[in-house]
């Protein structure tokens, strides 16, 4: 069996930014635990040169409500791991993702009648 990797240039492999098991099982608890509330219905990930995003939307076809970002450039600076809004504000960086993840956690709180 032959290993084929996907190359930019001549000899150079295409460096891409994934997120490992980990950071999936901490986004995908949270997901999981979105949808039983209600919240979320669909998800789609993207991995690309210096960035990999897993978005989250309400309904397939529109915008997605939020996108938890992974850049590892920024790891020194303001932490490689952001949440986005709808709006394109940045809700909360840093480079613990459960710490980052957290403001995303709050909605599922809710005050009982």
């Amino acid at each position: 069996m032959q290993h084929m990797t996907p190359r930019s240039g001549p000899g150079k492999p295409v460096d891409q930014v994934v997120f490992n098991r980990t950071e999936l099982g901490a986004i995908m608890g949270l997901y999981g635990r979105m949808v039983a509330a209600g919240e979320w219905r669909d998800y789609g990930m993207s991995f690309l040169n210096e960035v990999a995003v897993f978005s989250v939307f309400r309904r397939t076809a529109e915008h997605p409500l939020y996108r938890v970002e992974k850049r590892p450039k920024l790891r020194n600076r303001q932490g490689q791991y952001a949440v986005i809004g709808m709006d394109g504000r940045i809700l909360k960086r840093g480079a613990d993702l459960r710490a980052v993840l957290r403001v995303l956690e709050r909605k599922l709180i809710r005050a009982v009648d």
